[in-house]
């Protein structure tokens, strides 16, 4: 099998990362006792802090890494934990479904909800954030890199906008984390949502909200943390204010055991190879009669994915086709991003994406352009 995938989960794992979650199911549970299997446990959440705080660059260090379910549960805990009646929050249409149905959901509650358009190249506007950011907005989501075009945002733009008036940045780092350098610090990035299975090679099933110190999130869930039992109210402070019930301690072995091979490799170097398979499938599929590719390709900093289509095929039969015949696995169809989709002129066909990883070898991307090109002869 080809697997083209990589925005959706990545695969293979490295083996470290299975092997650290069988060995965590012998760690006791983390914060629940004093005796040797449970403080295991403990470091070992610790640890995987540590390592989170340093590859993100997170301002006040370990204590402001908390544990999610994924992305989506970072980003609803984020969006929830912040936005009150009567703020005003400001997202794009770049965005995807975590993020845009908490707020709608968050609107229908007394929430103003202002969404920047973007292109039919699927670029945000910048110049109407920038006329729709005021004093009195909360917060500004949005995402790091399109799921659908790789299109990447200029995060220190956005920072820059959101310090001028006094306003939070929230970040979607779903497609780019561990694709791309990503600095809460140096970003100027306020709250930074992030998934562990995707570019960080992870396990699924474990997420990462990492929070600027001073920024105050209501908990989504409540319950038991292990301190202040008798206490009515959940405990504040992080990580464990943001973490009611017990953690999953194998998605976080797991995830320490993926970013200490991410480390190990070199980020840099896995990033650079990335984007020359990107380049590649870029260039190949380009030159194909009757292909369409969409968003800004002008450069090559972005995540690594495509999206595309063929004329005279369907998206979803396309990328039936490509597996069924060739063994390559795509993913075609709106992918949680309907604003997007729209801009882009898909909204009813959708698109076939491809999204390459560390592990995309040159001949799978080379032996993907020729079945591309043969169905286009064939269609």
């Amino acid at each position: 099998m080809i697997y083209l995938d990589h925005a959706a989960t990545s695969m293979p794992k490295p083996p470290e990362v299975g092997q650290a979650m069988v060995e965590a199911l012998g760690l006791g549970n983390a914060g629940r006792g004093a005796h040797g299997p449970a403080l295991a446990g403990l470091r070992t959440a610790y640890q995987v802090r540590c390592q989170v705080a340093e590859f993100f660059q997170v301002p006040g260090g370990a204590g402001q890494v908390v544990f999610t379910a994924g992305a989506t549960h970072a980003l609803n805990q984020a969006l929830v934990g912040l936005l009150s009646p009567g703020d005003h929050v400001v997202t794009t249409a770049a965005e995807h479904n975590s993020v845009l149905r908490p707020l709608y959901q968050l609107e229908q509650q007394g929430v103003e909800l202002t969404i920047v358009p973007v292109d039919q190249l699927g670029r945000i506007s910048y110049e109407e954030m920038e006329r729709v950011v005021t004093p009195r907005t909360k917060a500004v989501v949005c995402t790091h890199a399109s799921n659908v075009t790789g299109n990447v945002t200029d995060l220190s733009w956005v920072s820059r906008l959101c310090q001028q008036h006094g306003v939070l940045l929230v970040v979607d780092g779903a497609q780019s984390g561990g694709h791309l350098p990503l600095s809460m610090e140096n970003m100027g990035i306020d709250v930074l949502c992030l998934p562990g299975h995707k570019g960080l090679l992870g396990p699924q099933g474990i997420g990462l909200l990492c929070v600027r110190p001073g920024v105050t999130l209501r908990p989504l869930l409540v319950g038991g943390s292990g301190i202040q039992s008798f206490s009515h109210t959940h405990p504040t402070a992080l990580p464990d204010g943001l973490e009611a019930g017990t953690r999953n301690t194998p998605g976080i072995a797991g995830l320490g055991a993926a970013l200490a091979w991410l480390q190990g490799q070199g980020p840099e170097r896995l990033w650079a190879q990335t984007q020359e398979r990107l380049r590649q499938l870029y260039e190949g599929l380009r030159a194909i009669p009757g292909v369409t590719i969409y968003g800004d390709w002008s450069t090559f900093h972005r995540a690594p994915v495509l999206a595309m289509n063929l004329e005279g095929w369907e998206a979803a039969q396309l990328s039936d086709v490509l597996y069924e015949e060739y063994g390559v696995a795509t993913r075609p169809g709106a992918h949680c991003a309907p604003l997007m989709h729209l801009a882009l002129g898909t909204g009813e066909a959708g698109a076939v994406r491809m999204s390459v990883g560390h592990a995309t070898t040159f001949q799978e991307v080379a032996d993907t352009i020729a079945a591309v090109a043969q169905l286009a002869q064939e269609g």
